[in-house]
């Protein structure tokens, strides 16, 4: 196998360590706000790209 790719895909070690480091730069009470701000922002895109789909669930409610 090519070494770039088995370096292109983390294991469980890495996932690990990248989490750790996370939870080091920003702390516990941090984390929740960063994820809120997160999934607000991926609401905002989807409806961005599909504005008409959020508006047919609003009519047939």
């Amino acid at each position: 196998m090519n070494l770039a790719v088995l370096l292109a895909i983390p294991g469980w070690g890495s996932i690990v360590l990248i989490a750790v480091v996370v939870l080091l730069l920003f702390g516990g009470k941090k984390i929740p706000e960063l994820m809120k701000g997160l999934g607000r922002g991926i609401k905002e895109f989807k409806e961005g790209v599909n504005p008409d789909e959020e508006k047919d669930k609003e009519e047939k409610k």
